[in-house]
């Protein structure tokens, strides 16, 4: 009889990334989009879907997705790659340039699955700290790359879970220093007031990567669609890591339905960095210390009760945010996603019932 064999030693401690859920009418947890598709989305989508061949296995190399994608940012196709979600994305980067005797760079506290999906891959992390503004410090950056020579070095603008994003003259003189692949997660940068994505075309810029989601802009989290712009050959050495007919034809439609509604996203990013501001304004009257935001979302800290009380308290009142206080770099610290501007005062109301 063959014996369980048990999981490699390197990932025995580790844990599956989940986001708490509990019952709530207000969900502010996720940094989802507050809004669903525009009105016109559904039709659109079924349109293409009328194109789909349920019995033959979709476009391995997404072209149509791809070319409009690449329309879209004004690039060529051989600088496109999707994936499910930006996760996938990341993951086939790190198949392709990371693991055993490779090393991956970030600076905490970042986003979770960077670190996470390293491991995976079996690519050794080491991790710069962020300074008490949650702000990359160059000279550190610097030091760290020198001395470790990653392969891949991670930047998040806005950065999760602190919603600040990083100058783009800092990133411009961390990819002028770095000895491999920059990679900067923009996931939420379409909030922020630039992208790493200008840079590219400049002088020594080709080991840039810009990763983007169809999760929050284009309110569509529940297709699981992502995508990066970087050189061509960078974007081969995914595709060659990428399980065969890993993108379903389904997601692939649901995201040429979405690029016809470009406006309609405008829009939605204009009422949520409204919305934020008004948030913002709100926190600074309440006892919380709260950091600045480039993102959907504000990181704050109840002054005077502790994270798990006010979140009880929100739950309490149906409310759902996220608790990130177990993180060292963020005790006592909560993070709210904007929601609609019905939610953003339900939330407000109920953080003011819960701080007493």
């Amino acid at each position: 009889m063959s014996a369980l064999v048990s999981r490699r030693d390197d990932l025995a401690s580790l844990e599956g990334y989940h986001s708490p859920q509990v019952p709530a009418e207000v969900r502010l947890n996720t940094n989802e989009s507050p809004l669903p598709p525009p009105a016109g989305w559904p039709d659109a989508f079924a349109a293409e879907i009328a194109k789909v061949e349920a019995n033959r296995y979709p476009d391995r190399n997404a072209i149509r997705l791809r070319a409009a994608l690449a329309e879209l940012h004004g690039v060529d196709a051989a600088e496109v790659f999707c994936a499910n979600g930006s996760n996938e994305v990341l993951q086939c980067l790190l198949l392709a340039f990371g693991g055993p005797g490779r090393l991956a760079a970030m600076f905490e506290p970042t986003y979770a699955l960077h670190a996470f999906i390293a491991r995976l891959t079996g690519t050794p992390v080491v991790a710069g700290q962020r300074n008490n503004r949650f702000e990359v410090e160059f000279d550190d950056a610097k030091a760290l790359l020198e001395e470790h020579s990653p392969t891949i070095t991670f930047l998040c603008s806005p950065n999760n879970p602190t919603a600040n994003a990083d100058p783009i003259e800092l990133i411009e003189r961390i990819v002028g220093v770095a000895p491999g692949l920059v990679v900067v997660d923009e996931a939420y940068g379409q909030f922020a007031p630039a992208s790493a994505f200008d840079l590219r075309g400049r002088a020594g810029t080709e080991g840039l990567v810009v990763v983007r989601t169809f999760s929050k802009t284009w309110a569509l989290a529940a297709a699981r669609l992502g995508y990066l712009l970087a050189d061509p050959a960078v974007v081969a050495a995914c595709e060659s890591t990428a399980l065969p007919y890993h993108l379903s034809a389904y997601t692939q439609a649901a995201g040429l339905a979405a690029l016809g509604f470009r406006t309609e996203m405008e829009e939605r990013v204009a009422l949520v960095s409204e919305e934020r501001g008004r948030v913002a304004a709100a926190l600074g009257g309440l006892a919380v210390e709260s950091w600045p935001s480039d993102a959907n979302f504000i990181l704050f800290r109840p002054m005077h009760r502790s994270p798990a009380e006010v979140w009880r308290g929100l739950v309490d009142r149906s409310v759902l945010i996220r608790d990130v206080s177990g993180r060292p770099e963020l005790d006592g610290c909560l993070r709210v996603t904007i929601g609609t501007p019905a939610e953003n005062d339900r939330f407000l109301d109920a953080l003011e019932e819960s701080l007493r």
